[in-house]
């Protein structure tokens, strides 16, 4: 399907408002959330369900309390509890000029890593987008801290893309898109129009480039794209300080970055497996050279015999990535021993582990329906994709 086509198609669709585009010196831009609520409404109308993403918390309440910065963690907590009320008030009434409603959601790493409350919060929003309200999704900045933390609302938003079977996210920033190079100091560089497969060149390239205003910068932008085209869907990046940038997208006009989506697209619940349950995870299991083929290329399960290595402290039924003897990482998986039992089974037989621990819950330390294996020629996009 070319551009126009999927657009045209999408029925679903997950929207990200960077705070860049949303807040000024003073504060929350109203103007602009009118204009946004403006464009999603006609979206709503034309048979769409919308599911918006929103920054601004912090930057809206840092502005009411007047201070320049904000240095320490209960500073911004306090702030985002401060902004998200004006936020959601002002996109109450946006909305309502339009004769929609508006829902909140406020999540955090916890409430997606948990197959169980994730699998609740889509049920919600599933429930929210039949009835035909706007659900306005934030990062509970409010209560999180970096053990519990999303990144950052690219993050979230890719999350709820797979989440929801979105075929499109629009990501709006403050630039016109993804460009081949640091405009700063190569005044040369090009708008990217279409991005095929996101490769460790784009990564390098967006990571030099100048970002939104909070905590997404392009670089968080590409890497959202990539888990969103992991799981079957397209990105648009485009500027948001265009005042009717949705309008225009949604009538076909190819402004800022396409990604395209993959063509072999992970399952949902191996995409939730890597990009949700695995992030901030800190156990590895290091798997000798035997093992890497078949789990690479033979689509095996991973068995005691196999690993080598165990680091860090984990339950079982935790996210870990599995690395060869040479560090590569080479999937991430659902694991079904506790560190500490995996130390004592480690290289033995499946037949011996029961003798070791006492008992044998599973022939498998990690089952292959649970484990996501990533090309060898992936290892600089994978290694950023499992960062924060």
């Amino acid at each position: 399907m070319t551009r126009p086509e999927i657009i045209a198609a999408a029925r679903r669709v997950v929207v990200k408002v960077g705070s860049g585009v949303l807040t000024g010196p003073q504060g929350l831009d109203k103007r602009r959330v009118e204009l946004l609520s403006g464009q999603l409404a006609r979206l709503r109308a034309a048979g769409r369900q919308v599911l918006l993403v929103s920054s601004g918390a912090i930057a809206s309440g840092r502005a009411k309390v007047g201070l320049a910065a904000l240095r320490s963690i209960p500073e911004k907590q306090a702030a985002a509890a401060l902004g998200q009320a004006g936020l959601m008030q002002t996109y109450e009434d946006a909305l309502e000029a339009h004769g929609l409603l508006a829902a909140q959601i406020l999540l955090t790493a916890g409430d997606l890593r948990s197959r169980h409350r994730y699998l609740n919060a889509r049920n919600t929003i599933n429930t929210l987008l039949d009835w035909g309200v706007i659900p306005i999704v934030n990062e509970n900045d409010t209560v999180a801290v970096d053990e519990i933390k999303l990144g950052d609302n690219d993050n979230l938003a890719a999350m709820l893309t797979n989440l929801l079977g979105a075929p499109l996210m629009v990501n709006l920033t403050n630039v016109d898109g993804i460009l081949d190079a640091d405009p700063r100091t190569n005044p040369q560089a090009k708008l990217i129009p279409v991005v095929e497969r996101v490769d460790a060149a784009l990564l390098k390239a967006a990571s030099a480039q100048p970002g939104a205003v909070g905590r997404g910068g392009i670089f968080s932008k590409v890497k959202a794209a990539d888990k969103v085209a992991r799981c079957g869907a397209c990105t648009i990046v485009a500027n948001g300080l265009v005042d009717d940038i949705l309008d225009r997208l949604f009538a076909g006009q190819e402004l800022g970055t396409f990604f395209l989506a993959r063509s072999h697209p992970l399952s949902s619940r191996k995409h939730w497996i890597a990009f949700t349950a695995c992030q901030n995870q800190t156990g590895v299991v290091v798997v000798d050279q035997g093992a890497v083929a078949p789990l690479s290329a033979g689509g095996k399960s991973l068995l005691a015999a196999g690993v080598s290595a165990v680091r860090g402290r984990f339950g079982p039924g935790a996210a870990v990535k599995v690395v060869g003897p040479d560090g590569r990482t080479i999937g991430v998986g659902l694991c079904n021993y506790s560190s500490a039992d995996l130390e004592k089974i480690k290289g033995l037989r499946s037949g011996e582990i029961e003798r070791s621990l006492g008992h044998k819950d599973f022939d498998e330390v990690i089952h292959r329906d649970n484990l996501v294996v990533f090309g060898p020629d992936e290892k600089e996009s994978v290694e950023c994709l499992l960062s924060n």
